[in-house]
C-alpha cells in the first residue's frame, strides 16, 4: 500500500507543524502534533520518538487506518534526559496496547561544547529507566532503534560509528526487558541514498512513507 503526499506541503508542515490550524481544518489534519479522537473500539497505539518519527506519524495512522487509533507524544522526543523528565505527561492516564518508542539521535549528537549531549553509559542508564517506566502501563513495548547517520558533514555534528554504539546499548537494555526491537537502522542503511536526504539524518517525504510501512506492518503485530 503507498500513500501519495505533497513533498513540499509534507516538508513545510513538518517544519511549521502549527501552521493555520485554527483557520484550516485540511493543516489540523496534516499536523502529526494534533492530538486525535479515538475510534471506539480500536486499540490505542503510541509513538514516541524525535522528528524521524514526526515524519512516519502520518503515514503510519493513514495505514493503520480502522485498524488502531495511532497517537504520538506531542513535541519531539528529544534525548533521553528530555523522556525522563516527561515520560509521566506523555504516557498519561489512558490505556495503551501498544507502545513504540525510540531515542538516541538527540542523545549522540555533539554540542557546541564539543560533546555528546548524552554519553552512551548515560544513555544506557537513562534508557533502563524509561522501559521501567514505560512498562508500568501494561503495553506491549517495540523498540525502533536508531535510523543512520549519513557519512556526510552533518548539522549539529554526528557520527556514523556512534549509531552502530548506542543501538548495541539500546540492545543490551532490551534484552534485559524482552522489549522485542525494531530494526529499522538496517532497513534504512541499504537504501539509505534512495530514502535519506543529502547530507541530513532526516528522510525524505518518500522516505518517511517507506519507513511508515515497516513501522505499521512491527505495530500489527504487537496488536496481535
Amino acid at each position: 500500500m503507498k500513500i501519495k503526499l505533497i513533498p513540499l506541503l509534507y516538508a513545510t508542515l513538518l517544519t511549521l507543524p502549527a501552521l493555520g490550524q485554527a483557520q484550516n481544518p485540511k493543516a489540523k489534519r496534516l499536523n502529526p502534533m494534533v492530538p486525535i479522537e479515538d475510534v471506539a473500539g480500536l486499540p490505542r497505539v503510541l509513538l514516541i520518538g524525535d522528528s524521524i518519527s514526526i515524519g512516519y506519524t502520518l503515514p503510519t495512522r493513514e495505514l493503520l487506518k480502522g485498524k488502531a487509533n495511532v497517537h504520538r507524544i506531542p513535541t519531539n522526543g528529544g534525548p533521553t534526559t528530555k523522556g525522563l523528565v516527561q515520560i509521566d505527561s506523555w504516557l498519561g492516564d489512558s490505556k495503551w496496547d501498544v507502545i513504540h518508542f525510540n531515542w538516541g539521535l538527540h542523545d549522540l549528537k555533539f554540542m557546541p561544547h564539543g560533546k555528546r549531549q548524552v554519553t552512551p553509559a548515560a544513555y544506557e542508564k537513562n534508557l533502563d529507566s524509561l522501559v521501567r517506566r514505560i512498562k508500568q502501563t501494561g503495553a506491549k513495548l517495540i523498540w525502533r532503534n536508531t535510523t543512520p547517520v549519513p557519512e556526510a558533514k552533518v548539522r549539529p555534528r554526528r557520527i556514523p560509528a556512534d549509531v552502530v554504539n548506542y543501538n548495541a546499548a539500546a540492545r543490551r537494555v532490551m534484552q534485559k526487558y524482552s522489549v522485542p526491537i525494531h530494526d529499522l537502522y538496517s532497513f534504512a542503511l541499504v537504501r539509505l541514498e534512495k530514502v535519506q536526504l543529502p547530507a541530513n539524518v532526516h528522510f525524505t517525504p518518500e522516505g518517511s512513507v517507506a519507513l511508515a510501512e515497516e513501522v505499521a506492518k512491527v505495530i500489527l503485530d504487537g496488536l496481535k
